[in-house]
């Protein structure tokens, strides 16, 4: 998609997460000079398979993975230096060279020992079904202006006040919840003194590097977590995580103009998947969503749990079109549907008695609709060898098009299986 036109191009969730993003960012990267994560934390797991070798990415950008692209991690992470260099050091074992590739902005904040302990322990956590890896907690003392930058680190006095400040308000939470955990201010200041070695060389004022990289014409790929209906301002709210999701938070995120943003590819699952508590309005029935699950291997990369899976929602993708402003849409795993008879993507929903096309904001509504299927014919070949569109099954490019043309979209990428070359661009 990088073009003399197309130079920063953003790459985004449309549905519930999971989309397969690290896959296309993979592809993507082969033409950029950049990719810059820009929201989220280590609840993130991008999966690239590369040859009979997985990586899972949770905070640094899949573009590390092509030889000569480098990589940032915008001030809207916010970054767990512990799992961080966990990340790289499991790169380097893999013969990944991350040496002068990766750069850190000073404006991130970090998620510190005390946030994952509060999230373990908080029971908001447990019913919305996070991750546990404390993004919650952490986000929640950036906004109350408590919160630990990595440029905090270069001041040991200031970095005290701060880690006490926020131990303290961890104990006061932990305490409410009835927990008999405790906090160790001194065990916190201790890894960041050893991590902050590491971490400071890598520390960098990334919005100034991303304007001057996008002033010299290089190609620049922004890279999202999470998908746009867990967006805390346009998602299925309580259920959502705690940043912006959608394409507005990559300019924010990444310190980077909106004007400076070129093109913005939103990537969905051929059906819709979604982890934890919350609106899933196309979920499937038993037994055929063991059966998708299992053909898709559907569970979570970061923490293992079995998604729950839905039939596609063009009502929820129409929707993420809209709020995101996508020039494009990528579709993964169609391989996944090619044993099904039958398919359903759904164009509506029934709801105290009238038809509603578009995605409501009420949570009652959303968990009250009643969707309204077309059901296409399945194709019953597999389509894994498929490079080009003409390749695929006569009723596969059908099923396709009916997803483009509801959603008003165009498709320029099918995925058809896990490996870096099974993917189709539709205008080549």
């Amino acid at each position: 998609m990088f073009s003399a036109k197309t130079r920063t191009l953003v790459v985004v969730g449309a549905q519930w997460g999971d989309e397969g993003k690290g896959k296309l960012v993979d592809v993507l990267a082969e033409r950029a000079d950049w990719v810059v994560r820009y929201q989220g934390g280590a609840n993130a797991g991008h999966t690239v398979h590369i040859g009979d070798t997985s990586f899972v990415l949770h905070q640094i950008p899949s573009g590390i993975l092509h030889p000569g692209v480098r990589c940032a991690i915008g001030n809207g992470v916010v970054l767990d230096p512990d799992t961080l260099f966990t990340e790289i050091d499991g790169l380097v074992r893999d013969g990944v060279d991350v040496e002068g590739r990766l750069y850190v902005s000073d404006r991130a904040h970090l998620v510190l020992p005390y946030h994952k302990l509060v999230d373990a322990e908080s029971e908001a956590s447990k019913a919305i079904g996070t991750t546990g890896r404390g993004i919650g907690p952490a986000y929640e003392d950036k906004v109350a202006r408590r919160g630990v930058r990595v440029l905090d680190l270069r001041h040991p006095d200031r970095l005290r006040q701060l880690v006490e400040q926020g131990a303290a308000h961890a104990e006061a939470q932990l305490a409410r919840f009835g927990s008999s955990k405790r906090v160790s201010c001194g065990e916190t200041l201790a890894m960041l003194e050893r991590l902050g070695e590491r971490l400071l060389p890598l520390a960098d004022d990334v919005g100034l590097v991303m304007h001057r990289a996008i002033r010299s014409g290089a190609a620049v790929l922004l890279e999202g977590a999470q998908g746009s209906l867990l967006d805390i301002d346009h998602g299925t709210y309580p259920f959502v995580t705690s940043s912006n999701t959608t394409s507005g938070g990559a300019a924010v995120g990444a310190g980077v103009a909106p004007t400076a943003l070129d093109a913005i590819l939103g990537v969905v699952k051929a059906y819709t998947t979604r982890v934890g508590a919350g609106p899933l309005p196309t979920e499937m029935d038993e037994p055929l969503a063991t059966q998708v699950r299992s053909l898709g291997n559907e569970f979570g990369a970061t923490t293992g749990r079995p998604r729950r899976c839905g039939w596609f929602d063009a009502v929820v993708v129409r929707y993420a079109s809209r709020i995101n402003g996508l020039t494009d849409l990528a579709v993964t795993k169609l391989d996944v549907l090619d044993t099904l008879e039958k398919i359903g993507i759904c164009v509506g929903y029934e709801y105290e008695g009238e038809l509603h096309e578009e995605f409501p904001a009420d949570l009652t509504a959303q968990e009250r609709v009643v969707p309204r299927y077309e059901w296409m014919e399945g194709w019953r070949q597999q389509t894994a060898d498929a490079r080009r569109i003409e390749d695929l099954p006569g009723a596969a490019r059908r099923y396709l098009d009916r997803m483009q043309e509801i959603v008003e979209t165009p498709i320029t990428y099918v995925s058809v299986g896990t490996k870096r070359d099974q993917i189709i661009q539709s205008d080549s």
